[in-house]
């Protein structure tokens, strides 16, 4: 359902500090006209990114997978969270829970994730986070970068929407790796992945 304002109803999942979801909020307007952010979900109650949420004035709710004992109740509650808050589009911003196959079925093609690699190198159930600066370091690439893709089944598996390469500099750490991809890559293809999928939905609502 679109709101009174012809927006795409947007939900963003987050687990940690959430500069994703900073970086989504501050290019409403800007880089983003057809997608409006109206919650916050993050499976770590004490997230930052729930904080930045409540600054700017979104709903931000903390779901526990270990609370309700498990990925099938922890999802149950999600949907029907989602559901209350009439959301047509999820954005993972930093989220670390992997979604069920029926889970991601039920949302096909309405579930964006970036990650900070150029899938599909260092992708998949174990490179998240800092590991996948850490793997590519080790590897000696001298290129990395970031992609925005469709959520499917296989983690990072799904539909490449968007890439952007990041060059890798003599002397870098993980952290001062993963920095640079945040800031040339992240937080300019997220955004725009967004607003491209929203109003692609708009263009064709069915």
């Amino acid at each position: 359902m679109l709101n009174e304002r012809g927006k795409i109803r947007t939900a963003v999942l987050v687990s940690g500090g959430g500069t994703n979801l900073q970086a989504i909020l501050e290019a409403r307007g800007e880089v983003i006209h057809h997608a409006e952010i109206t919650l916050v979900v993050s499976n770590r109650k004490n997230a930052y990114a729930l904080e930045r949420a409540k600054a700017a004035g979104i709903p931000a709710i903390a779901i526990s997978l270990k609370a309700l004992g498990g990925r099938e109740a922890f999802e149950r509650e999600l949907q029907r969270v989602l559901e209350l808050h009439k959301i047509e589009l999820i954005v993972l911003a930093g989220f670390l829970t992997i979604l069920s196959p029926a889970f991601t079925r039920r949302w096909d093609h309405r579930i964006l994730n970036i990650h900070p690699a150029l899938i599909p190198s260092f992708c998949g159930k174990d490179y998240y986070g800092l590991h996948v600066h850490e793997a590519a370091l080790a590897r000696g690439v001298k290129v990395t970068g970031a992609t925005v893709h469709f959520v499917n089944e296989i983690p990072d598996g799904g539909e490449i929407l968007l890439q952007k390469a990041v060059e890798v500099l003599p002397g870098d750490t993980p952290e001062v790796l993963q920095r640079r991809v945040m800031e040339q890559a992240e937080w300019i293809l997220l955004p725009k992945a967004v607003e491209t999928v929203a109003a692609d939905m708009l263009a064709d609502p069915s």
